[in-house]
């Protein structure tokens, strides 16, 4: 059985459905009702709260039993939905628990949603280099992308401890859902709407697949990977938009005119992962 912590929010409703159409055994743990026809076990459970995390990943009624896997996606999931105070502790307490949770019960396998942002957005201070990569320290500037980055520290001491531990973070772009890209081609009037992220973003469907991917990882140990689509919103060419933006940024090799400009080459390389949707 996998369990989808926050699995009714936009991008646990995918990961739950891409996971049920690939034979899996799914229970949906959120705070948030369950959607309807979402067809799944649900239970209620505030991760923020140890015993109820513990709880919820070991035996709920017939709900939840024989756990293999988490997909920890619950979480405050930006930058200004809540007082910093509030988002760094949400997300640093529920993250937490889910790790010593599997800890404890033996659960050995946990992918997680860490964020873009611990690539240093918004890049109102320039990124070291084009496109930005899992090679560079985090470099978080915000009380929430602050929160990831920890967590992606702490999934290292947890790994550290049970070397037969995997918890792989996804530091997943802006996630999109499709019926989002009749908005799209407006973007192209102001290159500074989407800078905020070097104007990338991810298919809601092709990060659901990036979850089951990292779940059927045989490998072990923390490690993160960078999520986007191939491509970015704009039209316009990359090479112009980083002239315009960010000219003295480096490139660290010639860049298509619309690739993403957050770099998956990582996650298709040790995940197999390989964008199926995107906008154009």
């Amino acid at each position: 059985m996998i369990v989808v912590t926050g699995g009714s929010g936009l991008a646990g409703r995918a990961v739950v459905r891409d996971l049920v159409e690939h034979g899996y055994d799914v229970t949906s743990i959120d705070m948030a009702p369950q959607p309807p026809g979402q067809g799944v076990r649900f239970s209620r459970a505030d991760l923020t709260d140890y015993g109820q995390a513990i709880a919820a990943l070991s035996a709920i009624d017939e709900r939840v039993s024989k756990v293999t896997g988490i997909v920890h996606l619950a979480a405050i999931p930006a930058p200004g939905l809540a007082p910093n105070h509030v988002i760094f502790e949400t997300n640093m307490v529920s993250t937490y628990n889910v790790f010593e949770a599997a800890r404890v019960l033996g659960i050995r396998n946990v992918v997680w949603a860490s964020s873009e942002t611990v690539l240093g957005i918004p890049f109102d201070t320039p990124p070291p280099y084009v496109p930005v990569d899992e090679e560079y320290r985090g470099r978080p500037e915000t009380a929430y992308s602050l929160s990831k980055f920890l967590s992606e520290e702490m999934a290292k001491e947890f790994c550290r401890w049970d070397p037969e531990m995997k918890i792989f973070g996804l530091r997943f772009s802006n996630v999109i859902a499709p019926e989002r890209y009749a908005e799209f081609p407006a973007f192209d009037a102001d290159i500074k709407a989407r800078i905020w992220n070097l104007w990338a973003y991810i298919d809601v469907r092709d990060a659901a697949q990036s979850c089951r991917l990292a779940l059927e990882s045989p490998l072990k140990g923390a490690d993160v990977f960078v999520i986007a689509n191939d491509d970015g919103v704009m039209s316009r060419s990359n090479d112009s938009m980083l002239d315009e933006a960010f000219p003295g940024v480096a490139r660290k090799r010639p860049i298509g005119p619309n690739e993403s400009l957050l770099s998956i080459e990582k996650a298709k390389r040790v995940l197999g992962y390989k964008p199926q949707f995107n906008w154009r």
